[in-house]
This record gives C-alpha cells, sequence and structure tokens, in this order.
C-alpha cells in the first residue's frame, strides 16, 4: 500500500511535468508533492511511536496536503487509494465512512475538472474504486480476526494440554514416589505388628526400615516440590541410586542388584526414568506378589541401556491387570516414562510364574546432563 502510494505520487508528478513542463505553478506543485511524500512516509516510519492521536494528526495533514495540490493539479486525485486504506484502518466506521466520501468526492471533482464536460465513468469509476477499497480492506481486517481469534484458541488448547500433561506427570511422581512409599511403609509396620509379641527383635527392624522409608519418602517430597531430581540421583550415578533399591539380606523380600556391561554416561532423563521404573516395579512386587527374591538388573548394551526387574512372586495377567478399575496404573504410568525418553517397556508374567518388567532405552535419549559416573 505504501509503495503505490508513492507510485502513484511518482507518477502524477511525471504527468504533471511532461504536460506542462518547469514554468509556472509547475515547481511549487512539484514541491508541495514533495512535502506531502516526506510528511507520509514519516508517518509510515515512525507509526508505531505516534500513537493513536499522533496518527490521526498525521493522516490529517496528509489529507488536507493532498487535497490542496489535488486542488491545484488534479492529476494527483489517484493518490486517494492508499489513503482509503489509511483512513479505513485508523477510523471509526463512521469517521471512515466520511473521510472516504470526502476523498472520493474530491477525486471526482478532479476529473470532472480535468475533462470540462461531465462523464458518468468519471464519477462511478471513483465510487467504485472506493467501494472495492472497503471491501478489500474489511475482507483483510476479518482475516485479521480470524488469525487472531484462531491463535488464540490455539494458545489455550496448548495451555490446557500443557495443564493435563503436568497433571499426569505429577501423577506419575506422586504415585511412583510418595505413594510406592507410603505402601511400603504400610506392609514393614502391619509386619512390625503381627511380629511384636512373637519376634521383638524381627519387629525393631520392621519399624528401622519404616524410619528410614519415611526419611527417605520426605526427600523425594522435598525435591518433588522443588522439581529436582530424585535425590538418589543427585549426588550418585545410576547404578548407585539402583543398588540403594537392594534391601539387606534378612529383608522380605530380598532384593538384589547387578550390573552388566561397561557404564557409560547416560541423561537425566533416562536415569530418572529407569530409577522410577524400578521403584515402581519393586513396589508392586512387595505389595501384590510376595515374592521371595526381586532381582534388579542394570546392562549397558552396545546403543542402548536395559533395565530388567525379575521377581519370583505369584505372577498376575497383564491384560487383566490394566484393565481392572483402579489397577494397573503403575504399569502404564511406567510405560508413559519410558516412552517419554524414546524407549520400550515390557511385561511378562502369568499366574503363579513370576514377573519381568523390562525397559530399553537408546543411548542418546533424553538430554546428555549428568552422568552415570
Amino acid at each position: 500500500m505504501h509503495a503505490g502510494f508513492f507510485l502513484l505520487l511518482a507518477a502524477s508528478a511525471s504527468r504533471l511535468v511532461v504536460r506542462h513542463g518547469l514554468d509556472g505553478t509547475t515547481p511549487a506543485l512539484l514541491a508541495l508533492s514533495g512535502v506531502l511524500a516526506v510528511g507520509y512516509a514519516a508517518g509510515v516510519v515512525w507509526w508505531d511511536a505516534l500513537g493513536r492521536r499522533g496518527r490521526l494528526t498525521w493522516l490529517a495533514a496528509v489529507v488536507v496536503c493532498w487535497v490542496v495540490l489535488v486542488a491545484m493539479a488534479p492529476s494527483f486525485a489517484w493518490c486517494a487509494v492508499p489513503l482509503f486504506f489509511a483512513a479505513l484502518r485508523l477510523l471509526s466506521p463512521r469517521a471512515a465512512v466520511i473521510a472516504v466520501v470526502v476523498l472520493t468526492s474530491t477525486v471526482i471533482f478532479a476529473g470532472v475538472y480535468l475533462a470540462d464536460r461531465v462523464d458518468p465513468s468519471l464519477v462511478l469509476a471513483p465510487l467504485a474504486v472506493a467501494a472495492m477499497a472497503a471491501v478489500i480492506f474489511l475482507e483483510l481486517q476479518r482475516l485479521i480476526d480470524d488469525l487472531v481469534r484462531t491463535r488464540g484458541e490455539l494458545a489455550a488448547s496448548q495451555r490446557a494440554a500443557g495443564v493435563l500433561e503436568e497433571r499426569e506427570r505429577l501423577s506419575r511422581e506422586i504415585h511412583d514416589t510418595l505413594a510406592q512409599g507410603l505402601t511400603s511403609m504400610g506392609i514393614l509396620l502391619q509386619a512390625a505388628d503381627r511380629q511384636w509379641d512373637t519376634a521383638p527383635d524381627a519387629a525393631r527392624r520392621h519399624l528401622r526400615r519404616a524410619t528410614e522409608a519415611a526419611a527417605t519418602n520426605l526427600e523425594e517430597a522435598r525435591h518433588f516440590v522443588r522439581a529436582l531430581a530424585p535425590p538418589a540421583l543427585a549426588s550418585g550415578s545410576l547404578p548407585a541410586a539402583l543398588g540403594e533399591l537392594a534391601g539387606p539380606p534378612d529383608a522380605e523380600p530380598r532384593v538384589l542388584f547387578r550390573v552388566e556391561g561397561d557404564e557409560y554416561p547416560v541423561g537425566v532423563e533416562v536415569q530418572t526414568a529407569l530409577l522410577r521404573v524400578a521403584q515402581g516395579a519393586v513396589a508392586n512386587a512387595r505389595e501384590h506378589a510376595a515374592p521371595a527374591t526381586v532381582m534388579i538388573t542394570l546392562t549397558y548394551l552396545g546403543e542402548a541401556v536395559s533395565l530388567d526387574v525379575a521377581d519370583d512372586g505369584s505372577g498376575f495377567d497383564p491384560g487383566a491387570a490394566v484393565s481392572a478399575p483402579g489397577r494397573g496404573y503403575g504399569l502404564r504410568a511406567m510405560r508413559d516414562r519410558v516412552a517419554e525418553v524414546g524407549g520400550t517397556l515390557t511385561v511378562e508374567s502369568a499366574p503363579g510364574a513370576g514377573t519381568v518388567v523390562a525397559a530399553l532405552v537408546p543411548r542418546q535419549a533424553g538430554r546428555e546432563e549428568g552422568t552415570s559416573g
């Protein structure tokens, strides 16, 4: 639009020079057209700095200068087309209509004055141009409004999706940390209560382990609130964190841990996902399977890291656990965690045959921040 204004202004000035030469009022008209060009350009350059009131003043000054120029040289009339758009953009609907009528009337007057006769085309053509300019502007404004509304709706949907994703993440964190820790404490306290009279030493061991679980759970909660990595990973490696899951030899069940392959650095996201899978699998085994032994195996392969948690407990039907109301959330949370870092999780189990939870994550998955050694 702005380029069109300067092009029309230059064409009108050229026509003036060609038809009238540089004699008489031509130099003054060229100077006035230069003032109009500079004034228009100044408004374009400092558009944002002018503010609404400054823009209205600029538009009024440009229109007045143009009207004076047209009154002296009607060939400048067609510079009105870009001014149509400027008026429609800046003014209220009623004021814009008045401005367009004034501009159109000026163009019609200039055309009739130049022709020195009344020709219907000299009246209809400016009216048609003004109408087309108004329609084009209104359509562009509608498209802009639709775009703004669509972007707002998209932003709202993205915020809603972010909220749902964060809720899902928080629910997994709570399930894998606080809920599992409280479940473990409950099992230990129940065991202590059963053996309080018959085996006081064993009961005290259960109480000590419950106290340790409470302290660990509290530390998990503090790190959870601060949105930091699990405390076991904050000051150690993934093998060290998994090793902490292994209890004393007389613990029930007996939890063992081993590492296979040459250890290499993996991202914090991968370490966190594998640690949470191990914690969840061990907690599920304690709560539901009553195993004698749980074996945690961390294997460093060439291009991937695998984690296997196997128990010799009662086993279950994985499909039935997922479909049962209120059950299977832990397995779903594990799968989601592993999938987020580009890995896969499989569960092999059957009633009476124990359970194996296996996670496989590509070596380069997750962020390469933090190391395993």
